[in-house]
């Protein structure tokens, strides 16, 4: 099929799951030489060896994984004509999305008490870098999360139905992005310690 086949909807559908296509792509690349960084920098002799993750990393895992399950039954339930459920299956990704940025604001706190800062005297190669790739992480999921707002404001002004799901299915698209992206960087950093 060429790109310039069918109606102004088809043609503006493709150019905005393209363009979001596009900013994912940017974004996995920006963590692709994040982590690669990591990687390299582990072998200096300064790096900690003992350092474990904060369990509110963990525990944020459980919050986002569970986010994006809760993100598509809204899908789901709008598809079925059931706006109710699909209301409150988007209030819970809300209150997830909101919970694992608080659990990883949690999870610095758990560094700086075990004495670790980004910068600094007390600072080290190894929590500078996973001060910076989290919280890169967590701007992207505030982003995220403005992304659900204007979703939860759409499908209350009646704007999603089974043949209109765009604005949807692109809210969710990078939400579910952004729930993989930190995954990946969960057992990143479990397994690259």
């Amino acid at each position: 099929m060429d790109l310039t086949d069918g109606n102004f909807e088809q043609k503006n559908a493709r150019a905005k799951k393209m363009m979001l296509w596009f900013g994912m792509i940017s974004i996995a690349m920006m963590f692709a030489g994040l982590t690669s960084a990591y990687v390299v920098s582990k072998s200096r002799p300064d790096w900690l060896q003992d350092f474990s993750i904060p369990v509110a990393f963990y525990y944020s895992t459980v919050a986002i994984v569970l986010s994006s399950l809760t993100f598509h039954l809204a899908g789901r339930s709008i598809r079925s004509g059931n706006d109710k459920k699909a209301s409150g299956l988007l209030m819970g990704t809300l209150l997830l999305g909101l919970a694992f940025v608080y659990l990883q604001f949690a999870g610095f706190a758990e560094v700086i008490d075990a004495g670790y800062y980004f910068t600094g005297m007390e600072s080290t190669v190894t929590t500078s870098f996973l001060y910076a790739i989290v919280f890169s992480h967590v701007v992207h999921v505030i982003a995220g999360l403005i992304v659900l707002l204007v979703v939860i404001y759409n499908h209350f002004k009646k704007k999603y139905d089974a043949t209109q799901m765009l604005g949807f299915e692109l809210g969710a698209s990078f939400w579910h992005f952004l729930d993989f992206l930190w995954v990946y960087l969960i057992f990143f950093f479990y397994f690259f310690r």
